[in-house]
């Protein structure tokens, strides 16, 4: 039931919030329990000092996750987050991120996912998160 990463940028683009679409993620690559999108680098993105702010690396781990239950299920269902914590490692200055969403359970009415965010360039882990999901549809 895996989508493709060009299926997966229509549920990016139909489904998201403009604001959320202003991050320019896409996807990447996509199986049966995972999703990696990447976040471009972008001026507009950072905070004072330079670095990615924490917002934009919040809600890409979000969006990472509803596009990796999407790729499980085989499409996008409506659904809603329940929780979500992110611990920060380091500042990610001028360089692409890829978010790594891990499905750890999918059940009928809840996802559990554990989120990587690195650097592209160097591969250095800049953030980790979890999430959980209420599955609506």
């Amino acid at each position: 039931m895996t989508l493709t990463p060009a299926e997966a940028d229509k549920i990016l683009a139909a489904n998201f919030a403009p604001w959320v679409l202003d991050l320019s993620l896409s996807a990447v690559e996509l199986d049966e329990d995972r999703a990696i999108l990447r976040l471009p680098w972008s001026d507009r993105l950072a905070r004072e000092g330079g670095a990615l702010s924490g917002q934009a690396l919040m809600a890409a781990a979000d969006t990472a996750t509803v596009i990796a239950v999407s790729a499980a299920r085989g499409s996008f269902v409506p659904m809603t987050t329940v929780q979500q914590s992110t611990s920060f490692q380091r500042a990610v200055v001028g360089e692409d991120v890829l978010v790594e969403a891990v499905l750890t359970k999918l059940g009928r009415r809840m996802a559990f996912a554990d989120i990587s965010m690195t650097m592209a360039g160097s591969g250095d882990l800049a953030a980790r998160a979890s999430t959980v999901y209420a599955l609506l549809g």
